[in-house]
């Protein structure tokens, strides 16, 4: 059950990963300063992909956890 902690620790870090680029895309867009429909169909984008990264992260987080108790 050590492979599945350390899969699933690999798999939580991708999503902090996703994480990390979601708020660096947030922080080029507020510097671009562009107009309201630019800037919402922007984060539009980027809601969608942070979603993906959360949902990564707990799915790797919970392979951690089922790994602990199995183990």
């Amino acid at each position: 059950m050590e492979l599945l902690i350390w899969i699933g620790a690999a798999i939580s870090l991708v999503g902090l990963a996703g994480i990390i680029g979601c708020v660096v895309a947030v922080a080029r867009a507020k510097r671009l300063q562009l107009s309201d429909d630019d800037m919402r169909t922007r984060l539009q984008k980027v809601v969608v992909w942070n979603l993906g990264s959360l949902l990564t992260s707990a799915l790797g987080l919970m392979m951690v956890i089922v790994g602990i108790f199995l183990g």
